[in-house]
């Protein structure tokens, strides 16, 4: 069994939680020392608990409170050597570096790096692999490249990005400079590609859909929830992930 949580989902602080037999892994702490512990302890969640943390990209919403995070529990730390160099953290317990396109083991965990187009230094997402189950988070990307499609592919569970509307990212407050770079190919996916992209997907494997990284301005999860509607006939549960909550603990499994 996979288990998986969100402490936060969006702009202003990012942090998942892989739970796999006894490995449990967080993906970004883009959340200061106080508001994780805090989120932690709302959720029934112990940090101390955590095996490593690994990050994703340099943006703060992803890497703000991650040094801090690892010092406070002697975590180890795994990203690539672009994401460390391109905002360098102070003192932590162990670093790793990671390969972009290799795989690595944790514990019982089988880590695949996947490299996407996002305006950062050498971002990565992951697809977690345990006990046959695969479980893939995909967000902070601007398309859908072939080796993402290639690599992120017979999934059991998916949390991906809906970023944004394109038609409120056009007509909204963002300045042009902005809107230019969510919008682009090196930004944010869009409603319209997250779900071309889930579409396509194997659903009689996918188990589990959460949908993330929901814009608070340029979104709105009942028009994500909407669209995700019609997959409710072949994916058997399917989730928005808030920025201010996240979500509860979900879980994917072999079929009885």
């Amino acid at each position: 069994m996979i288990r998986v949580a969100s402490l936060g989902s969006g702009s202003r602080g990012n942090a998942t939680v892989i739970e796999c037999g006894a490995t449990r892994l967080l993906i970004d702490c883009g959340f200061n020392l106080k508001t994780i512990e805090a989120r932690a302890a709302e959720a029934a969640f112990d940090l101390s608990s955590l095996t490593a943390i690994l990050v994703t990209h340099e943006h703060s919403d992803h890497i703000g409170g991650v040094s801090k995070l690892a010092r406070r529990y002697k975590l180890p730390i795994y990203t690539t050597v672009g994401t460390w160099h391109a905002k360098p953290q102070t003192e932590v317990p162990q670093l790793n570096f990671l390969c972009s396109h290799s795989p690595v083991q944790i514990e019982e965990v089988c880590v695949y790096p996947v490299a996407v187009p996002h305006d950062a230094r050498e971002p990565v997402q992951f697809v977690f692999e345990y006990d046959g189950l695969r479980f893939g988070v995909l967000t902070d990307l601007g398309s859908i490249s072939a080796h993402v499609a290639e690599v992120v592919s017979d999934l059991d569970g998916l949390l991906i990005e809906f970023n944004h509307c394109v038609e409120r990212l056009r007509t909204g407050s963002y300045p042009a400079s902005l809107k230019r770079r969510v919008g682009g190919e090196f930004g944010h996916l869009n409603n319209a590609q997250a779900l071309d992209f889930v579409q396509q997907l194997d659903h009689q494997r996918l188990q589990l859909l959460v949908a993330g990284h929901i814009s608070e301005q340029n979104n709105c999860s009942e028009v994500v929830a909407e669209m995700l509607a019609p997959l409710s006939s072949t994916i058997d549960r399917i989730q928005i992930a808030s920025q201010r909550q996240g979500f509860d603990w979900l879980e994917i499994a072999h079929p009885a």
